[in-house]
């Protein structure tokens, strides 16, 4: 039974590499479940989330290990297109990883401000702000797609 893009995406934002179990790449999926889980561990990423949720953002940035974390952006936003693209029958839509890549882009800068960007005068955070980088990053990635088909499409003149 094949699983829709959307599906397959939605799983693998879940947990990187769930999204290739379920297009049956059973070892490029449990490879990338064991590397999440390793970065996931190493920059006590979990524990950042539970300060963050609290509310304890100093605390979030103190556990969290940021050599570590600068893997996860890319990590995971490769995971989520991977399983994507993997998913289409056919060819996936063209140029549909610029905004996963731009996406990763983003976070790991919204990642290397984190501990000194405020919003608001409010500090965000090692989890928050990556997360809010994500939006400019699918905007950049989209606008940038959509550049580039018009550019490339054959004219009709």
């Amino acid at each position: 039974m094949r699983h829709s893009p959307l599906e397959v995406m939605l799983w693998s934002i879940a947990f990187p590499g769930f999204g290739q179990l379920l297009n049956r790449q059973l070892v490029k999926g449990i490879f990338l479940i064991v590397l999440e889980v390793i970065i996931n561990l190493y920059s006590n990423f979990n524990t950042a989330i539970i300060y963050s949720y609290l509310g304890d953002i100093n605390k979030a940035i103190e556990v969290t290990d940021f050599q570590w974390l600068m893997f996860y952006p890319c990590l995971y936003m490769f995971t989520i297109w991977d399983a994507y693209k993997d998913a289409y029958v056919a060819e996936p839509p063209k140029l549909s990883f610029l905004p996963f890549v731009f996406s990763a882009y983003f976070v790991t800068v919204g990642l290397i401000y984190s501990t000194k960007l405020k919003l608001f005068g409010v500090l965000i955070g090692p989890v928050w702000l990556p997360m809010l980088f994500v939006i400019p990053g699918l905007v950049a990635g989209f606008l940038l797609r959509a550049i580039l088909l018009r550019v490339m499409a054959p004219n009709n003149s």
